[in-house]
């Protein structure tokens, strides 16, 4: 018998292998890994991870997303985002929690707040004039 958690999806591990290349959406109830190419969004009720071999094109939504490749496009996710130190990342991102390593490559713009929403404005007096 399978544990509670694998029953759901939560356990199980996708693998886009290298060499491998998926042309439109991914989506998955558990866990994904990208070491191959993937031209298309992915929305996952889980981790993704791209590895240093990874390539997505497309748009990211996840709990956690992991990057250690290329990224082009948005990334969504609602606990966090780590952009590991080989890391390519062109797009904007919204997340809880974002850890940048060292030698990580982000151009684009980010949101963080309580959730991995659209984050309101913070309401700023306005600047001082002389």
């Amino acid at each position: 018998m399978k544990p509670k958690n694998f029953e759901d999806g939560t356990d199980e591990v996708t693998i886009i292998s290298s060499g491998v290349v998926i042309e439109g959406k991914l989506s998955s109830k558990g866990n994904v890994r990208v070491d191959g190419t993937v031209k298309g969004d992915v929305n996952v009720n889980g981790s993704v991870t791209v590895g240093e071999s990874g390539d997505i094109n497309g748009e990211i939504e996840a709990d956690i997303i992991t990057v250690g490749g290329k990224i082009v496009g948005k990334l969504n996710a609602k606990e966090k985002v780590v952009l590991e130190a080989k890391a390519v990342l062109r797009g904007d991102l919204i997340t809880k929690i974002l850890v940048v390593e060292a030698g990580a490559k982000f151009d684009g713009n980010s949101k963080m707040g309580e959730s991995g929403s659209s984050v309101p404005k913070p309401n700023l007096p306005p600047p001082l004039t002389k």
